[in-house]
């Protein structure tokens, strides 16, 4: 179980990316019975360092050998470098530790760390879109999904900017205690307990935006009727348009089909089920709007790589343990 954390800090961080992993990781919540980690930043270079464009000074107390005991090491953003110009004794510190088991966590730039470490060869990873390119083009070992919010693929989980730091700490969280205390620590930083992270990093909008939402009434019943049969004809209806529109409307809005978006729902809303009860696959599939156990499990391995029982198993024993 997740016990140590370490930040590995470069001059230069941007200070947003790592206050994020310092919110989730680095504040004693033991007062709600939350875990409360061993949290250290580390850096190769002594003394303090900078933050992004100078606004400030970050004092670093540890050195590079705190890394070795850390369970988790993360990796906050700072501007991309040359492959040369990363510290060799940091990059052979991420490959030590991945080597011996432990998780490691870029967000947003600092996937580029971990592409220069080698840790990103052959795994899926992300980070801002606006830099995805330009690490698909320095490391063509990586299979880089800019449109996500953040993955993780083995002991790596990386992540794209800023706010998405959030989502993948709170992931993290949730694989290693289970929902229950990624829940809370998402109420005390009053963000959102959970986002998948196949959504879009950011939604086209081709007409200009205005204060007009109009497909969330339609969301919103959506997710009252998880588990009735719902048409597009259905939601354009209920939406006032025709079935062109109210799809062109659905996807600029939301950045995805209204198929896909009901299908994330239903297996959030199974998700859920199968870590809050006891139910039976089979009702979590009606309730879950999935009609039986074959449909749910059909897309519980195409959306998470896992079955409903493997994924009960896992995050039903990891929170009972928490």
């Amino acid at each position: 179980m997740l016990k140590n954390v370490a930040v590995a800090v470069v001059d230069g961080v941007a200070p947003f990316e790592l206050g994020v992993i310092c919110e989730v990781f680095g504040i004693d919540r033991s007062d709600q019975g939350l875990p409360v980690y061993d949290f250290a930043l580390c850096a190769a270079e002594p003394g303090p360092l900078n933050a992004k464009s100078g606004m400030f000074g970050i004092s670093v107390p540890y050195g590079l050998d705190r890394l070795e005991s850390a369970d988790l090491i993360a990796v906050p953003a700072d501007r991309p470098r040359d492959p040369g110009d990363y510290s060799e004794p940091l990059l052979d510190a991420l490959r030590r530790a991945v080597d011996r088991g432990a998780r490691v966590l870029s967000v947003c730039t600092g996937a580029f760390t971990l592409g220069a470490a080698g840790l990103l060869d052959g795994r899926r990873c992300t980070t801002h879109w606006m830099h995805a390119p330009e690490l698909a083009r320095r490391y063509p070992g990586a299979l880089v999904d800019p449109d996500v919010l953040y993955v993780g693929d083995g002991q790596v989980t990386t992540s794209a900017g800023t706010a998405a730091g959030i989502d993948a700490c709170l992931h993290i969280v949730r694989q290693e205690h289970g929902p229950d205390v990624a829940n809370t620590i998402a109420r005390r930083m009053v963000v959102p307990p959970h986002r998948d992270g196949g959504q879009a990093q950011y939604i086209e909008r081709p007409l200009p935006r205005t204060a007009c939402d109009t497909v969330g009434d339609v969301l919103a019943w959506m997710e009252r009727h998880l588990d009735a049969e719902i048409t597009v004809e259905q939601l354009a209806d209920r939406a006032h348009m025709s079935t062109r529109t109210f799809a062109r409307r659905f996807l600029q809005e939301t950045g995805t089909t209204p198929y896909r978006w009901l299908l994330r729902q239903r297996v959030l809303l199974a998700q859920e089920l199968l870590e809050a009860t006891d139910d039976t696959v089979d009702a979590i599939a009606g309730r879950a709007g999935f009609g039986n156990a074959a449909a749910l499990r059909h897309h519980f391995l195409r959306t998470l790589g896992t079955t409903p029982n493997t994924f009960r198993r896992t995050f039903r024993g990891t929170a009972r343990a928490a």
